[in-house]
């Protein structure tokens, strides 16, 4: 196997993208009367975001980009719970669904906080 794609092989986003997959399935059965068509896209962006930016990062020739990458996925991180706190309160979502989405949460900002300084240790 190549190593072309060596981010696959990083747990942080290989659970970025179960995290993402949750989120659109939570959009296909979303409970609202009302499609919020603005709030659906900006959680469909933010939550791919944080596997896509562990991806573009670890292909940039620069420990110092791929650092900065791994920041702007935990901002998106960030970013995607925010919205669905949002959800939850507008009752579109199951609070135990919150709280197992913030508990993955927790868990992938973990693991690139962990990412992050291994990778400043080497510069």
């Amino acid at each position: 196997m190549s190593n072309d794609f060596a981010f696959k092989e990083l747990k942080v986003w290989q659970k970025s993208i179960e995290f993402a997959d949750s989120i659109l399935d939570i959009i296909e059965n979303l409970n609202s009367s009302q499609k919020h068509y603005r709030l659906i896209e900006q959680i469909e962006a933010s939550s791919v975001s944080i596997s896509s930016n562990i991806a573009e990062g670890k292909g940039r020739d620069s420990k110092k980009e791929y650092i900065r990458f791994l920041y702007i996925a935990r901002g998106s991180l960030y970013e995607t719970v925010s919205i669905l706190t949002l959800f939850e309160k507008r009752n579109w979502i199951a609070k135990e669904v919150l709280i197992k989405l913030e508990n993955l949460g927790v868990e992938i900002a973990s693991m690139l906080k962990g990412l992050i300084n291994a990778i400043a240790k080497t510069l």
